[in-house]
């Protein structure tokens, strides 16, 4: 991959990679809110953990839309059709009176995600100049810029009110909406018309059903990590802002960076083994930190907090995330012959089941057993991902 992206972009580049930062802000936006919903809509942490399942349960399965979408009514007006219901749903949410309204309005935001998100990387490689290689690398640093900002921004106008971050993304969304709809012309139409099928009959190669269940047990993990940590650390809106926004660097950095510094020394496979092994350490070590209830670790022979070793903790699974997702992300589009919309559709529908199902388990477990219960069942379904990985590994060998 090329290390270079140029900053000469047209400016439908521009238009669509700010609405790509804004889309991805909504994912960790939320995060520090979380325990304010909690308690000012008398909500346990499973009901409020509902928000992240029903959003991305709606965008797993509307992936599989995405591409019969965009091939009948363009790139453009798919674009504006997701951001629309984006800037729609996220209001609505912020003027809910309950937990179950919130979650019902997340799952329409869901599908206004899984629209825009699914066409923006073609929108972006079709129109940027310097290449694919440096369109993608551009795509990724504003995923990055989005998922690093969004809990800061969410701590700001979440320590004013709960409502303030839903509100926050509808007006960003909205300036988004004008800039691709003045900005962006209208792209070619691809000449096939694609079928909801198409995602789903991918899956029989080995090498991208491989790819999509590792994804599915890692993102378990990532949404563990990232909707349930917030009830564990017990800070308010600032301090969980911040704490997200040290996590969302790392991501960003390690993504952007030194992914492709590793690339050029290991294969992608290798990487992978290390970086799953890894993370899973990093949630069970969370999990054994969490059953100590004791306000103190000592490490040395000092005695350190153990938030602060908490929030390491996190903000080290960052960096680790950032280089999994974006490992992961580029070997599915190289696994199966087929179109990489549809196999990025058939992938994202696979690997969302995880981040939906994790969230709400998550609660589950640790209101019916320990918060730490919640940790060791993520790292386990980590390690599982890449035991699937070592598995398939002669699939991706051969590229089917």
């Amino acid at each position: 991959m090329s290390h270079q992206v140029s900053l000469r972009q047209p400016k439908a580049v521009w238009a669509v990679a700010f609405a790509c930062v804004i889309a991805f802000m909504g994912l960790g936006l939320v995060d520090p809110i979380l325990p304010a919903i909690a308690a000012q809509l008398h909500a346990n942490p499973s009901q409020v953990e509902l928000l992240f399942t029903s959003y991305m349960l709606i965008t797993g399965v509307a992936m599989l839309i995405t591409g019969a979408v965009s091939s009948r009514i363009g790139t453009k007006w798919t674009l504006l059709t997701g951001l629309f219901l984006i800037v729609l749903f996220a209001a609505l949410a912020g003027s809910s009176h309950s937990i179950g309204q919130i979650v019902w309005f997340r799952a329409g935001w869901g599908l206004g995600n899984a629209l825009f998100i699914a066409t923006a990387l073609a929108a972006i490689v079709g129109l940027a100049s310097g290449g694919t290689a440096g369109a993608i690398i551009l795509y990724e640093a504003a995923l990055g810029l989005g998922m690093s900002t969004g809990p800061l921004l969410g701590g700001w106008l979440g320590g004013i009110s709960w409502r303030g971050p839903f509100f926050g993304v509808a007006i960003l969304m909205a300036i988004g909406f004008i800039s691709v709809l003045t900005l962006l012309p209208n792209l070619a139409k691809p000449q096939r018309k694609s079928s909801v099928l198409d995602p789903i009959r991918a899956l029989r190669y080995g090498g991208l059903l491989t790819m999509a269940i590792t994804a599915l047990f890692y993102n378990f993990g990532f949404f563990t990590l990232l909707a349930f940590s917030p009830f564990v650390l017990n800070m308010d809106a600032h301090g969980l802002g911040y704490v997200f926004f040290g996590w969302g660097v790392l991501l960003a950095i390690t993504s952007v960076f030194l992914t492709p510094q590793l690339q050029s020394r290991f294969s992608t496979q290798k990487i992978l083994y290390a970086m799953l092994l890894l993370f899973a350490l990093d949630l069970a070590t969370m999990g054994l930190i969490v059953s100590a209830h004791t306000p103190f670790i000592d490490i040395l022979g000092y005695e350190i907090s153990s938030r602060t070793v908490l929030i390491v903790l996190i903000i080290v699974a960052g960096g680790l995330m950032g280089i999994n997702t974006t490992l992961i992300t580029t070997a599915v589009m190289h696994v199966a012959p087929v179109e990489r919309g549809i196999a990025s559709a058939a992938y994202s529908f696979v690997r969302f089941v995880g981040g939906a199902i994790a969230p709400w388990l998550a609660g589950k477990l640790a209101e019916r057993y320990a918060p730490s219960v919640s940790y060791y069942v993520a790292a386990v379904a980590v390690f599982l991902g890449m035991l699937v990985l070592v598995s398939g590994r002669r699939y991706l060998n051969r590229g089917s």
